[in-house]
């Protein structure tokens, strides 16, 4: 049995940019949720994707948790998110003591389908915000969404947490909305080890955002809140592993976009596979390699096989609302989320993944084809 083979593992730059910044922390004794590198990676990040303003977080999970307190979302208000997603997008909805309503996805972005999209509003008008999400890296077709979000006079968050260095259109994911997520935890494309961002161009929204995530601690020689507060601001040394990461940014979505096509040459022909669909418009960042099986092989079949060859491999997102915990939620759409999920896999694509690695990979996944 060979070397394990990750999923998407943390990647440090072979040039050590990370060790440099977390470095001049430790010198600085700036070790706290203030200092220089978390301001720097706030701009740094902020002025790679387009955005006006940014606060560094502790999560992207923090950062829609803001994000929605900054759109007013209260109790009893609905939001619209995306089916097929992670737990991390709707679990802030639920602190805010709001609703969500599951949006089914399309085949043709795997991601919110606009026509679902309408359907809730016919349903829902009165909704006080919409998620979008960029899954696995692809882009939301985010024109119809948001001119359907613009008729509706809605506000926007775009849960771009996989989709870090990510294209639409020319335009970064993460930047349409009035509300951008980023995600640095471990098995993103770039990691802080855990972290995030919160990107607007409503920089008074990010500088109260910032005053709510350092406890709401008012302007006074004393103690003095008059808001509720979260400890959510990022640490000066986590900080400084993302800005030494943003730095390689750019190679490490052209190592992902270079394990996918290398999987699509490999396994493309094969009977009933169907790799996540790349439209003209999209750019993706590849995160993760993702197809969908609909013949005699099952993804289970797949991943049990790669498993035996000490090779991670995950099912494609179980969608929200067949979750236990959100099973009473309502759902709009159609069923392809659930097909997606019945169907789909997400194999290796790890940066650090060798061309001998891949080809264990590829050599296993075909073996199931020839019993």
């Amino acid at each position: 049995m060979g070397e394990r083979v990750f999923l998407s593992s943390p990647h440090m730059s072979d040039e050590g940019y990370e060790r440099q910044y977390v470095q001049e922390a430790f010198d600085t004794n700036w070790i706290a949720p203030l200092g220089n590198n978390v301001n720097q990676f706030e701009i740094e990040l902020a002025e790679k994707v387009g955005s006006k303003a940014a606060a560094a977080l502790s999560s992207g999970t923090a950062a829609i948790h803001l994000a929605l307190k900054a759109a007013n979302v209260e109790k009893g208000d609905i939001v619209f998110c995306p089916t097929l997603t992670f737990s991390a997008t709707v679990n802030p909805i639920i602190y805010q003591n709001a609703s969500p309503v599951f949006i089914d996805s399309n085949y043709e972005t795997w991601n919110m389908c606009p026509e679902a999209l309408e359907e809730a509003f016919e349903k829902y008008p009165e909704v006080k915000a919409v998620i979008v999400v960029h899954l696995y890296g692809l882009s939301a077709d985010m024109d119809k969404i948001m001119n359907v979000c613009k008729k509706h006079d809605v506000i926007v968050i775009e849960d771009a947490a996989e989709s870090l260095g990510g294209y639409y259109k020319g335009q970064h994911t993460g930047t349409f909305g009035d509300y951008g997520i980023f995600s640095f935890n471990g098995n993103k494309i770039i990691t802080t080890s855990g972290g995030g961002m919160l990107v607007s161009n409503n920089e008074e929204k990010i500088e109260k955002s910032r005053f709510w995530a350092t406890q709401s601690r008012d302007q006074a020689r004393h103690y003095q809140h008059s808001e509720l507060g979260f400890n959510y601001r990022m640490s000066n040394v986590v900080a400084g592993i993302g800005r030494g990461q943003l730095k390689v940014l750019h190679e490490r979505v052209e190592k992902k976009k270079y394990i996918f096509e290398f999987y699509k040459k490999e396994l493309g022909d094969l009977e009933g596979v169907e790799f996540m669909p790349i439209n003209e418009w999209d750019e993706p960042n590849y995160w993760l390699s993702s197809l969908t099986l609909k013949s005699k092989v099952r993804p289970l079949d797949v991943m049990n096989a790669l498993e035996k060859e000490n090779i991670e491999s995950r099912p494609v997102w179980k969608p929200m609302h067949m979750q236990p915990y959100f099973k009473d939620y309502d759902y709009i759409g159609t069923g392809v989320s659930e097909d997606l999920f019945h169907n789909g896999i997400c194999l290796p694509s790890d940066t650090k993944i060798s061309d001998e690695d891949l080809n264990r990979v590829v050599k296993t996944v075909k073996g199931l084809w020839v019993k």
